[in-house]
């Protein structure tokens, strides 16, 4: 469960109260590991997975009574700001609308008396702070447009674009990543003190329209106009006849071999600082990824292109050390030589239940099926829930699922399928908030291939309940997890 799924007064889930309530109800159920989303900078479109920054914290999981209790912020600044009309559902074009001025507001009395311990972290994180907030300085000064829309001579690091981003501006989302960081990290400490780990999760691509592109434009695919000349996504298959096209810069891998892979160094070890363990998304991408012309705007015409494969974790083995608490997301279409990669690296791979009896997909799914070097999911974000599977999957294959795991409506289709995950070989399971729930497709977190309604899905204050814990725990219990 992402944290801004989590009930709050403002909009949407942030790091204070229900946040440490929801460790509370994990560690009452007998659980381990609470899985988040990615937690940066959301950009246009308010996906997880495109942000502003491989580093920066997402500014609207500040919580602000924490910032009113630290005598940052004054109730009465956020007294009539509308947050949206739906409590379990996150309304985006509010908090863009609502959220910032208060944030600013805090980060400006900050700056009137820092604390030491805010030195401490300007100088901790000088390798990527100074570029967001440059970056963040002139997108303001550009009315919020994305990079690829500035000019020229702005879209990327050079002393004209840094003498044009406002120093009071930059200072400002330097304070406010403060904010965040201190929030995080005390939240982080609250979860590892209860024995439960925060696993993360890093996106593979960066945004065009983001401060890691801006800074270093040399290790991506970009043209003489500092333009993306190919994007990412994923070729046509039986779900998307067009295929995925999502539109972010591909890496110039080349380029990165010449720098002995230090840029993705230092974002891994950055991952590694703030999450106990880091699922890296789109794990294929290193063994072969799908490049599309930037002129074309479905993925129809794409191609393969060969990766680093394994010189890029050979690398990282140097200099991070081996066994990295690493789960690598080996979804979609794979092949002989991803497979390799996988076993090569020793990382765990996912298995998830809900592709277990899809015909297009064969039986590795199958929790007899599974090494004990995996973990298992129902589902992942991009996925409806187990109830919601269940009702609109393909009538051969739900038989299929009933049989195997014996399900039935009276226990809850959820219920069964939690059963099945824990009884499996996998190291570790997790499960989707919404299916320990019992929910719907209407608490779908993502649909891929659309654009509208996702990541807006909010658990209803007081869901986690001791009986939920309870059930919880004892299903633990009962398969020795």
């Amino acid at each position: 469960m992402h944290i801004t799924s989590l009930p709050s007064r403002y909009g949407i889930g942030t790091m204070g109260e229900e946040a440490y309530k929801f460790v509370d109800f994990l560690e009452k159920a007998g659980q381990k590991a609470w899985q988040v989303l990615p937690i940066g900078h959301t950009s246009f479109g308010d996906s997880p997975y495109q942000s502003y920054s491989s580093y920066a914290g997402n500014p609207y999981l500040i919580d602000l009574d924490v910032l009113i209790k630290e005598g940052l912020l004054k109730k009465s600044e956020i007294e009539g700001i509308f947050w949206g009309k739906d409590e379990t559902r996150v309304d985006y074009g509010a908090l863009y609308a609502g959220r910032f001025e208060p944030l600013k507001k805090a980060a400006g009395r900050l700056l009137e008396n820092p604390p030491l311990d805010y030195y401490t972290f300007l100088e901790e994180n000088l390798l990527w702070l100074d570029d967001y907030a440059a970056f963040m300085a002139i997108k303001e000064q550009n009315g919020g447009r994305g990079r690829d829309d500035w000019k020229r001579d702005l879209r990327y690091k050079n002393e004209m674009s840094r003498f044009a981003a406002s120093s009071v501006e930059a200072a400002l989302y330097k304070a406010i990543q403060y904010l965040f960081f201190k929030q995080w990290f005390k939240l982080k400490e609250y979860a590892n003190e209860k024995g439960i780990e925060i696993i993360g999760d890093m996106p593979i691509y960066c945004a065009s329209d983001s401060a890691d592109v801006w800074a270093e434009p040399e290790v991506f695919e970009l043209d003489g106009e500092y333009l993306p000349s190919r994007v990412a996504g994923c070729p046509p298959d039986a779900f998307s006849p067009l295929g995925q096209r999502w539109g972010n810069p591909l890496y110039d891998w080349k380029a990165l071999e010449g720098r002995g892979y230090d840029w993705w160094e230092r974002r891994i070890a950055f991952a590694l600082k703030i999450f106990d363990t880091v699922r890296i998304d789109h794990f294929r991408g290193f063994d072969s990824y799908f490049a599309i012309d930037r002129r074309y705007e479905t993925a129809v015409n794409g191609e393969w292109v060969e990766g680093p494969k394994t010189k890029i974790f050979d690398a990282l083995k140097d200099t991070l050390g081996d066994n990295l608490p690493v789960i690598a997301e080996d979804l979609g279409y794979l092949t002989d030589s991803v497979r390799k990669l996988l076993d090569y690296t020793g990382y765990p791979g996912m298995k998830v239940l809900e592709f277990a009896f899809d015909s297009r997909e064969g039986g590795e799914y199958l929790p007899h099926n599974y090494p004990q070097n995996c973990v298992c999911y129902i589902g992942t974000h991009d996925n409806d829930t187990a109830e919601g599977w269940y009702k609109e999957v393909d009538k051969q294959d739900r038989e299929m699922a009933r049989r195997y795991f014996n399900l039935t409506e009276e226990e809850g289709i959820a219920c069964g399928l939690m059963h099945g995950a824990m009884a499996s070989n996998s190291f570790l399971t997790i499960f989707q908030m919404q299916d320990v729930l019992g929910l719907g497709s209407e608490s779908r977190m993502n649909t891929p291939s659309t654009s509208c309604g996702n990541w807006q899905w909010r658990m209803e204050k007081g869901a986690a309940s001791e009986r939920i814990a309870e059930k919880l725990k004892d299903m633990t219990r009962l398969f020795g997890r």
